[in-house]
């Protein structure tokens, strides 16, 4: 069988052949017969100019990579790709498909939510009609985010202040690349920026957490609220992601209920670009769904990664997005506005605390200034990683996600508490029942660092945790995870001004980026505690995360860094987060007494929290 199909496929490439002679031979003939259309005589043929050989040259070659890619996807579809049509530039775009419904496929972050309304709609995975397009779509995205990984002005231009992202000039940009999915949407604004960093990871495991669903939307939990890939369309070649083309969902988040999550269909590819030099891209598939709501769209972004000396890597990071921003609240506006909020800036700050996190857990040598009742490098990597579970709990239940629905309970204004409910069945991480979270945006006059300082420091917790109830807290156990010293996992001991109340115990990590800050802690059990401290499965050890994230107001980014003084306009944006058990009933059947414990819980820590920051600004 195998002989007889490479016997059709040379009798139909020889009969091509011969189909390309004759037309060979025609337009030589047409040429040699050219006569001018003015005085009838014979016309002399020049050379093309360059522009036009460069022009033909790369059309060629973009063609090599989609019949490549085409090839590589037949292998795996089972059905070839061949015979379609290029783009046409004019083209009218078709929006996204985004409507109610869950994401199907392999999802990652996440849990069973329910009184929520979801809307994204159910997407399956692309047609046969579609995939051409989706393949010639990822070749050209790849060009782009090449060239504009690449470019300097007119293209981008640095920020006022020097130290933020580079800056996208729109209109250089729709002269510089006037194809792909269209012109600008009415009523959307364009947050597009460039990051570069150099990070402590190894150029091919970056490539691989970005192209696994699960490893990408765990390192980047703080971003991504959940995702999933619909269709591999190709796994790539010779043992690596080189080539490998997947249709994903995600949906894109900040740590507030104030500002609303971006859902995103898409198309990403990964292809490496010479000895160690690999590019991943993301690009919507706006032509390929349409569908009247769309709220965010995602030009070619993504990441152009080069191998480093030493085990390090130099990433560039692009990030073009048009979104609808209406929904975002007046508190975040700002934030949202200057393109800091799901920028390139953030995306590489999270990428590069992560990879520090991920060194620290690796390491086989416990540092000095780990200490306390760890004492096997068994016990740091279980209390390492149930601090990674607490931090993606608490990630994923603090946003806007479609996946929740946020109910608004007291006051008007900034200040308002929004809360929702979970079921908890069946999950080991989290104790069974009806988990009540609620979360508060509020800004405060004082810098990030300030508030990170703050809350992160056991000898000032007392002065806003009302859990601990006036109780010495001590620091049990440390570990340091990275080059700021605030980045680390602590395990905590209340002891009680009352003896006849147990001594409790809290694991807390605190992290800290250019981007933003996270303090998260939650209750835990001092008999699995031990379990973990001792090595043991940390799975089953049960976590109601909650905590503090902390974000720039936006303003520093206008005209100066967050290490400005509060008195030119530098502040930050809190958000306080609760998550307590009630008893096992229908959500209907919530008791007052719950909603308003959970309320007043919130209520009194920003109190706290206002009074003691506010009194040490002023």
């Amino acid at each position: 069988m195998k002989t007889q199909h490479e016997r059709g496929e040379n009798t139909q490439l020889r009969a091509e052949n011969d189909k390309l002679r004759a037309d060979n031979m025609r337009y030589r003939e047409a040429l040699s017969n050219a006569t001018c259309p003015n005085c009838g005589g014979p016309t002399a043929i020049g050379e093309m100019s360059f522009d036009e050989h460069h022009l033909r040259l790369e059309n060629a070659r973009l063609r090599e990579e989609i019949d490549r890619i085409s090839a590589i996807a037949a292998k795996y579809v089972g059905k070839p790709v061949v015979n379609y049509p290029l783009l046409s530039p004019s083209a009218p775009p078709r929006p996204l498909d985004l409507g109610v419904g869950g994401f199907g496929g392999q999802s990652s972050v996440g849990g069973e939510i329910y009184g929520a309304g979801d809307l994204l709609k159910s997407i399956g995975a692309p047609t046969e009609a579609d995939k051409p397009m989706i393949i010639e779509l990822a070749v050209a995205a790849m060009e782009e985010l090449i060239r504009m990984a690449q470019m300097g002005e007119p293209l981008w231009s640095e920020s006022l202040d020097g130290i933020s992202s580079s800056v996208l000039n729109e209109d250089e940009y729709m002269k510089t690349f006037p194809r792909g999915i269209g012109p600008k949407p009415a009523g959307f604004n364009t947050e597009a920026s460039r990051e570069s960093a150099v990070v402590i990871m190894d150029h091919i495991n970056l490539v691989e957490i970005l192209m696994d669903v699960n490893q990408w939307s765990t390192v980047f939990s703080s971003i991504v609220s959940r995702a999933a890939t619909l269709e591999v369309l190709s796994t790539g070649v010779a043992g690596n992601y080189n080539g490998a083309l997947q249709v994903m969902t995600a949906e894109f988040q900040v740590p507030t209920p104030l500002v609303p999550t971006r859902e995103i269909y898409f198309v990403r590819y990964c292809k490496q670009h010479g000895d160690g030099a690999w590019a991943v891209v993301d690009v919507s598939l706006d032509n390929v769904r349409p569908s009247p709501i769309v709220r965010c769209r995602r030009r070619p972004s993504g990441c152009v990664i080069q191998e480093m000396p030493n085990g390090y890597s130099k990433v560039t990071w692009v990030e073009n997005v048009e979104v609808d921003d209406r929904g975002v609240h007046s508190l975040y506006k700002q934030l949202v506005n200057s393109g800091h909020a799901l920028g390139a800036k953030r995306w590489v700050a999270t990428l590069d605390r992560q990879c520090e996190r991920l060194a620290s857990a690796m390491a086989t040598n416990i540092p000095n200034t780990d200490v306390g009742v760890i004492t096997s490098q068994e016990g740091r990597k279980s209390m390492l990683k149930l601090a990674e579970r607490m931090v993606i709990s608490f990630c994923a239940g603090v946003s806007a996600s479609t996946a929740h629905t946020w109910t608004t309970l007291s006051g008007t204004g900034a200040d308002d508490v929004r809360v929702m409910t979970r079921k908890s069945i069946d999950d080991p991480g989290r104790p069974p029942g009806i988990v009540l979270s609620a979360a508060t945006s509020f800004w405060l006059p004082v810098l990030p660092n300030r508030v990170f300082d703050f809350l992160r420091d056991e000898n000032s917790r007392s002065e806003w945790d009302i859990l601990s109830n006036g109780g010495v807290v001590q620091e049990m156990a440390h570990i340091a995870n990275g080059r700021d010293t605030g980045n680390c996992v602590s395990l905590l001991r209340v002891n009680s001004a009352n003896s006849s109340q147990s001594n409790m115990l809290i694991l807390q990590e605190s992290c800290t980026d250019s981007a933003g800050s996270f303090v998260i802690y939650a209750p835990v059990d001092i008999v699995a505690m031990n379990v973990v401290l001792n090595g043991g499965d940390p799975d089953y050890v049960a976590l109601l995360p909650s905590g503090f994230a902390i974000l720039p107001d936006g303003s520093a980014m206008q005209g100066g860094n967050d290490q400005q003084a509060v008195g030119s306009g530098g502040g930050s944006l809190l958000t306080v987060a609760f998550q307590i058990l009630v008893d096992s009933v229908p959500t209907a059947k919530l008791s007052l007494g719950s909603v308003a414990t959970v309320n007043n819980l919130i209520a009194c820590t920003v109190e706290r929290i206002r009074a003691s920051l506010s009194c040490e600004s002023a």
